[in-house]
């Protein structure tokens, strides 16, 4: 059984997750105005992949005899100035999302919740890599510079590298299987 603390603690992650996947469809859709296809194709896969987060802990509180909340979701801001305050602000929430579940742990410890620090290890592992490769983009963007022409060259970097992500999930999977 889970504390009241802890299923709150998570409940409130839940919400930031599920915001997380709106906030970059949002920017999905903006990079889309843009012409921007390649970002677009990465961020509607960077929001599938935190609506997938969200579901994971909705899912082990209700294994924990827990009670997910399904979150309101606020509206994300639907415009932006450029490509790199888009990638900007990934990195700054993927940051948020980090201190949070960082926050967790502390309960975890403080609770000698052992189950539910078990279960975040996960988390650990994937906000390192999230916030690895939003910075990775920041600095490419930055090395690529500004313009029309750095434009497509940024795109189709963003291409690359949601290609790889997949090839690497898809790996995943097989050695798993």
């Amino acid at each position: 059984m889970i504390s009241e603390n802890m299923e709150k603690a998570l409940n409130h992650q839940i919400a930031l997750e599920g915001y997380a996947s709106q906030y970059y469809l949002a920017m999905a859709s903006w990079c889309d105005r843009e012409g921007m296809e390649g970002a677009a194709a990465f961020l509607h896969n960077q929001s599938e992949e935190e609506r997938e987060h969200m579901l994971k802990i909705f899912h082990y509180l209700s294994e924990v005899d827990g009670f997910p909340i399904t979150p309101g979701l606020e509206q994300p801001p639907i415009e932006f100035e450029s490509v790199q305050e888009v990638f900007r602000l990934v990195y700054e929430h993927e940051k948020k999302v980090t201190a949070s579940i960082n926050k967790l742990l502390g309960i975890c410890y403080a609770e000698n919740d052992y189950t539910t620090l078990q279960f975040l290890q996960w988390y650990v592992e994937e906000q390192r890599e999230e916030e690895n490769q939003a910075r990775t983009i920041l600095d490419k963007i930055k090395l690529i510079g500004e313009g029309g022409q750095s434009l497509y060259y940024i795109d189709k970097e963003l291409k690359k590298i949601l290609a790889a992500a997949m090839a690497a999930e898809a790996d995943a999977g097989a050695e798993e299987a």
